[in-house]
């Protein structure tokens, strides 16, 4: 199929219509041909009715048997391949499940005089990436493979743009889609050609599923709580802030949904959670982006004891329920979330690593030991900021299997209840997993006036210009004086717990759509920008398609050879302009050298 019939239906009137065609390639020229050759046979490229789908891929290759009688069905998908043959071919058929053959005979397609279905619209019309309905009976072919004998062909939606081709050969893949930055910023086109990512997905669903019943189970309510924020409370993190017009104040983009879940604790929820989408503004790297998914649950009544228990059985369900086992492989380590799990005080984990013990120690102690374990620290950091680059330095990498650290000094918990037998700790846990941290646990601070002194001691670090410090939040502290009952609570953050489940080892591949820095656009001048050295208008896309996409890129090339390209372009395009002469482009030349 050549370009002739898109020329005839595109033939530019103006400088417009000329731009629009040279932004598109050969391939996508052909295919929008093809679209208005379908409208011309009375095919609707773009249907609005419905179409019955009855039967998927994977199912009906499961339920196939050789000795039933032949099953109807009718499917949906994109055509991924096509082996034409004459009066018959195949071709390769993806749904939401799968892939499946599909056999195409000219006259079982075409049972009357009429061939145009098969001979022009299949044949030439049709391309790798369509979508298409097809009814017909299953059958085995001599070669063994399961296929659908289609009877009816409908067109259910032209792509335009043509798909990577994904090729392999002996179990080796060619031509792979696996340039990470095209993936996550084409993640539409990841799911299409490359296989298994769609599985990781639907395995995230399964952990979020799975982690939902669990807590709907115990009798504990789901709930939603503000994203737009007054005070981003409820962690030690950098807002994103934005402006409210009508209010005309400022808003913060939650960090955290701590505080809103413990006002529904005063209020009389026994447990409440929720799966809360939170932003920080922060670093990216391959385990952090700015928008990620954390679960918190907060149950009144319970303590941080009964939360490693309870976390415990969680984890271990989901694991069986992702991966069929307790076992699994996280990246070169096999990792078991088998009940229970180990568990170690902070103090004696900085102590089993680093040989220190930080019992008692002040901020000035705490910092000269930064310096003799060479980490690095600065003059915002306090005791608790000190204790967490200890641990996050020498200790956390080293738990691979889920391990409790508990006991946290009280300067690294401003949210945390007073341990039970020494004041100086709090009762708090954090779960590490293959050397990060997957949970983070409380029994919560209900005592008002403790919790207003913590709030202003993280003010005091704030004024050092610590801009992770926590805010004030009054109207928390107003809720927690009409009196919070004892309360355990904690957080899982969902993004990394996918990443463990399917071993993934960055966070970018189990976000759909992960946070990108702006996309990378060549320097193209503006159409002024030729004309105002003669240029005229409805040249300066030819020659922008020629390669010349700035001014100053013409200063140095022969006139003879830009003539001769601009000219081709014409030529190619049948845009019909009128052809300039070399001394016309030589003119045009020197202006851009002046």
């Amino acid at each position: 199929m050549g370009l002739t019939y898109f020329f005839c239906i595109f033939a530019p009137n103006s400088i417009s219509k000329v731009m629009n065609i040279l932004e598109l390639s050969e391939q996508e020229i052909i295919r929008r041909n093809s679209m208005e050759e379908l409208r011309r046979m009375g095919i609707e490229p773009y249907p609005a009715a419905e179409y019955s789908v009855n039967a998927y891929t994977t199912e009906i290759k499961e339920s196939f048997r050789d000795e039933d009688e032949p099953r109807q069905v009718s499917v949906a998908g994109r055509i991924m391949s096509r082996r034409i043959m004459g009066k018959a071919s195949f071709m390769e058929l993806k749904d939401s499940q799968g892939r499946i053959q599909v056999y195409i005979s000219r006259d079982d397609l075409c049972p009357g005089e009429d061939k145009e279905l098969y001979n022009t619209v299949f044949k030439k019309l049709l391309d790798i990436g369509d979508f298409v309905g097809i009814k017909g009976f299953v059958f085995r072919t001599q070669m063994g493979e399961i296929t659908i004998h289609a009877q009816e062909l409908t067109v259910l939606s032209k792509s335009l743009r043509p798909l990577p081709i994904v090729k392999m050969k002996d179990g080796v893949v060619y031509d792979a889609f696996n340039d990470p930055e095209l993936r996550y910023r084409q993640r539409y086109v990841d799911l299409v050609v490359n296989e298994g990512v769609k599985d990781i997905f639907m395995k995230r669903a399964i952990v979020f599923n799975t982690m939902r019943d669990f807590m709907n189970a115990h009798g504990y309510i789901e709930v939603d709580t503000p994203v737009l924020q007054a005070i981003p409370g409820g962690a030690s993190a950098r807002p994103f802030i934005t402006h409210h017009n009508a209010l005309d104040i400022p808003l913060y983009l939650r960090i955290a949904n701590e505080l809103y879940l413990k006002r529904l604790i005063v209020g009389g929820f026994e447990g409440v959670y929720e799966f809360s989408r939170n932003f920080r503004n922060e670093g990216m790297d391959r385990t952090h982006n700015p928008e990620f998914t954390c679960m918190e649950l907060y149950v009144s009544y319970k303590d941080y004891n009964w939360l490693m228990s309870f976390t415990e059985q969680l984890l271990e369900k989901i694991c069986i329920a992702v991966n069929g086992t307790t076992e699994i492989t996280i990246g070169e380590n096999q990792v078991s979330f088998k009940a229970p799990f180990k568990r170690v005080t902070m103090i004696e984990a900085i102590k089993e690593h680093t040989g220190v013990d930080i019992t008692g120690m002040s901020e000035d102690d705490l910092r000269n030991v930064c310096k003799q374990l060479n980490i690095e620290i600065d003059e915002t950091m306090g005791k608790g900021k000190l204790i967490d680059e200890i641990f996050g330095e020498k200790c956390e990498g080293n738990y691979i299997q889920p391990t409790f650290i508990t006991d946290y000094p009280i300067e690294m918990s401003p949210l945390t209840k007073r341990h039970r037998t020494n004041p100086e700790l709090t009762e708090r846990f954090e779960l590490m997993v293959n050397g990060k941290e997957l949970a983070n646990a409380y029994s919560e601070l209900n005592d008002p006036v403790d919790q207003r002194e913590r709030f202003m001691e993280q003010l005091r670090l704030s004024e050092k210009g610590d801009d992770e410090a926590m805010f004030i939040d009054q109207d928390f502290l107003r809720a927690l004086e009409y009196g919070m009952p004892p309360t355990g609570g904690i957080g899982i953050g969902m993004d990394r717990l996918v990443m463990f489940m399917t071993n993934q080892s960055t966070i970018q591949e189990v976000l759909l759509f992960p946070q990108m820095r702006p996309e990378k656009t060549q320097k193209r001048d503006t159409e002024a920008a030729y004309t105002a050295l003669g240029i005229p208008a409805e040249w300066v896309a030819p020659i922008q398609k020629a390669g010349y996409l700035t001014v100053a890129a013409m200063a140095e090339v022969n006139p003879q050879k830009l003539h001769q390209e601009i000219c081709g372009v014409n030529k190619k395009y049948k845009l019909n302009l009128p052809n300039p002469t070399v001394d016309n482009v030589a003119a045009w030349i020197e202006q851009v050298k002046k």
